[in-house]
């Protein structure tokens, strides 16, 4: 596999340039702004949050790695834009269910494996439906599952991941739009997506900071 060929398949791409993409890979910074807010409330909180900390510094990846692929748009940038949101997904996932509803270890990791499978599974109907966005369609019913479950619990928790579900929906409804509205708005919508996206992990830490002084 060639790891450094070129990579084209958003509208504001026209060249094989560095900064082909200026509004796609300008509106990375978000994810950015987003984990330093939160890195400057964890600084000031004690005990150490290490949990936090870690989905922190995963947001922050996630807008370094989609940076290196709006920029670069290669192969192996690619990956370094996929990889890390992956990741902070299960992690977030395995994470909330300890401290939300306070699961046992074995018992997240099962979940976890399970949610993961189960993505596997409708992976080809979801980007028969929703292209390319499908494979972030469990995330969002992760949201809203996991939100429904703490109704009856914490509400400022389930309203909270409900916000974030929310603004996640309108976040993919505007990178599924990208392509479509290519011919008449050449700079394309994928930019809006990080922002939205970015503001969507914004939500989540939020929400998985408060729980903890909540407990």
């Amino acid at each position: 596999m060639d790891w450094f060929r070129q990579i084209d398949i958003y509208c504001e791409r026209m060249d094989a340039s560095f900064w082909a993409e200026p509004l796609n890979a300008v509106t990375n910074a978000a994810f950015l702004i987003a984990a330093g807010l939160i890195a400057l409330s964890l600084s000031k909180a004690k005990p150490v949050d290490i949990p936090a900390w870690i989905l922190t510094a995963l947001v922050a990846v996630i807008g370094i790695g989609s940076f290196l692929f709006h920029t670069l748009a290669t192969r192996w940038a690619l990956l370094a834009d996929v990889l890390p949101i992956s990741i902070f997904i299960y992690v977030y996932l395995f994470l909330s269910l300890r401290r939300f509803l306070g699961f046992r270890i074995v018992s997240a990791i099962a979940v976890v494996i399970g949610f993961g499978l189960v993505s596997y599974w409708w992976g080809e109907p979801l980007n028969a439906a929703f292209g390319s966005t499908g494979s972030y369609v469990p995330a969002f019913l992760a949201m809203v599952v996991t939100g429904f479950a703490m109704l009856g619990k914490k509400a400022g928790i389930a309203l909270g991941l409900f916000a974030a579900a929310t603004v996640f929906a309108v976040s993919m409804s505007f990178r599924m739009l990208d392509a479509p509205v290519c011919a008449e708005f050449p700079q394309g919508t994928h930019f809006v997506w990080h922002i939205l996206n970015a503001t969507t992990l914004f939500i989540l830490l939020r929400v998985f900071v408060g729980a903890r002084t909540q407990a």
